[in-house]
């Protein structure tokens, strides 16, 4: 190679692949040079000069910790690289466009009202507003739950893509009731239907005996940032406010991301073709309601 050549290069291409694993990822992360930054595989392989194999296993590792993000269009920096803005992860943002919002939620329907993130496989409490049932529901601001088990957790689940969870989740996931979804493939046709109902997320005792949650995911460009959910007692008709969830989640996102679509890859896509703008107005008629929650073919929530 001629030496115009290599310096064209780059210092990166002339000196050899480093050989530790904290310098291959080094060496990864320094491609992106910026929060925007979208790479391939390929863009990936040819910056580092490592070979594909390895970047691509290296790359695999990074998105499972969120130092990177893996969208349909590339990989990104992820939670962990960026901050969101901030060294609470963005979560104070979140909080701030969301509370009148939940506040709006509790009061009006007396039930208790939840915002939370997806962190891995788990949720992460941000906000609860309580009322009577405060007590009773098994939550607390800073508390986890698995996301496969909880309404919020499928909410925002249902707009990654199948890789995305199964990345996350792993293997196998855990039973925490009779209830609870035990197979990744069932888990899969569950997101399904949440994606039908226009991103409606149901439960009814998965993660705790006697406890019902209906959820929605807050969505940003590339895919869910958070949920907001109303949680009451297994006999509460969560049908009836399933209207004014998808409503302050959509509000949310509007104030997070003013003029920007929702989306996160095949999800996204789909979501814009069939389930159009999450619950356009505030209220959905019972017709309407009806075809949402009967789209699993048996009428139940899952």
């Amino acid at each position: 190679m001629s030496e115009a050549a290599t310096t064209e290069l780059g210092p990166a291409a002339r000196r050899e692949s480093p050989p530790s694993m904290i310098e291959r990822m080094t060496l990864i992360l320094d491609a992106f040079n910026g929060p925007t930054a979208r790479l391939t595989l390929e863009d990936v392989a040819r910056r580092t000069r490592l070979p594909r194999s390895t970047a691509h296993r290296i790359l695999d590792q990074l998105v499972r910790q969120r130092w990177l993000a893996h969208h349909s269009f590339g990989y990104g920096l992820g939670p962990r690289a960026l901050g969101l803005g901030g060294r609470d992860g963005g979560h104070g943002k979140i909080r701030e466009a969301a509370a009148p919002l939940l506040h709006e939620l509790q009061v009006t329907t007396g039930l208790v009202a939840h915002l939370a993130v997806l962190d891995g496989a788990e949720v992460l409490y941000l906000d609860k507003l309580g009322g009577r049932l405060a007590a009773s529901v098994p939550s607390r601001v800073g508390g986890r739950a698995p996301s496969h088990c909880t309404a919020l957790g499928k909410a925002m689940l249902a707009w990654l893509e199948p890789e995305q969870v199964d990345a996350l989740l792993g293997a196998g996931i855990s039973r925490l009731t009779s209830r609870t979804i035990g197979e990744l493939s069932t888990l899969h046709q569950e997101l399904h239907r949440v994606r039908q109902r226009r991103g409606l997320a149901f439960e009814r005792g998965e993660a705790f005996p006697g406890i019902a949650c209906v959820a929605a995911a807050v969505r940003g460009p590339e895919g869910p940032v958070a949920g907001i959910s109303l949680v009451g007692d297994i006999r509460t008709p969560l049908e009836n406010v399933a209207p004014l969830v998808v409503t302050a989640a959509r509000e949310t996102s509007q104030i997070l991301f003013p003029g920007s679509a929702p989306g996160g890859g095949h999800a996204g896509a789909r979501a814009r073709r069939g389930a159009g703008a999450a619950g356009r107005g505030p209220t959905w008629s019972p017709e309407t309601m009806n075809r949402l929650l009967a789209v699993d073919g048996r009428g139940d929530w899952m």
